[in-house]
């Protein structure tokens, strides 16, 4: 017995010191717009609310176990939206893959044809056009304000968030992300 919690102790001793080193690396790669990047000491879990598909069907963030999501929040008559969306454009057609996936959620009154519009307009084309129509998501995330961008691990909790608007697509951007997305993080 006495062996036994030695030995969970130990584990616990080196998991702390290993979450300790992974945080002291990535505090070095929060600059630049990343700097706002609040990292938690803990997943938090994402919501199992469904969402809408441009198709009309409906899914959840867990349909994308196994990848880290890049998930954003945003609306069509939000202006910092606007200028940030075509870098989570640039970011998807860089790290978009098997193990990373930037996943677009308009929250509120955002009708189909207005988010068509939208993406026309700034000219992004390889985004999802997803849809919280009640906000239910949002609201269980406790998104305030507009954008907010959540980073989902591979089991589908919220690992880091950003308030506001950031250029996704920068160095900076994709060196954290890498970071975040690599084995063991």
């Amino acid at each position: 017995m006495a062996r036994k919690i030695l030995v969970t102790a130990a584990y616990i001793a080196a998991s702390l010191c290993a979450n300790a080193a992974i945080a002291q690396d990535l505090s070095d790669l929060q600059v630049g717009d990343m700097r706002g990047l609040v990292i938690h000491a803990d997943p938090v879990p994402a919501s199992e609310q469904p969402f809408v598909q441009e198709d009309g069907s409906e899914t959840t963030l867990a349909a994308y176990a196994g990848q880290v999501v890049l998930l954003n929040f945003w609306a069509t008559w939000c202006a910092p939206c606007r200028e940030e969306m075509p870098s989570l454009q640039s970011l998807q057609d860089t790290m978009g893959g098997e193990d990373f996936q930037v996943v677009t959620l308009a929250t509120g009154r955002n009708p189909p044809p207005a988010i068509r519009r939208f993406f026309e307009e700034i000219g992004v084309t390889s985004l999802p056009q997803n849809r919280d129509i009640n906000q239910q998501i949002a609201r269980e995330m406790g998104i305030f304000g507009l954008p907010i961008t959540v980073i989902l691990d591979r089991n589908g909790q919220e690992i880091a968030r950003l308030r506001g608007d950031a250029d996704w697509a920068s160095p900076e951007a994709i060196a954290l992300l890498e970071a975040l997305s690599a084995p063991g993080n």
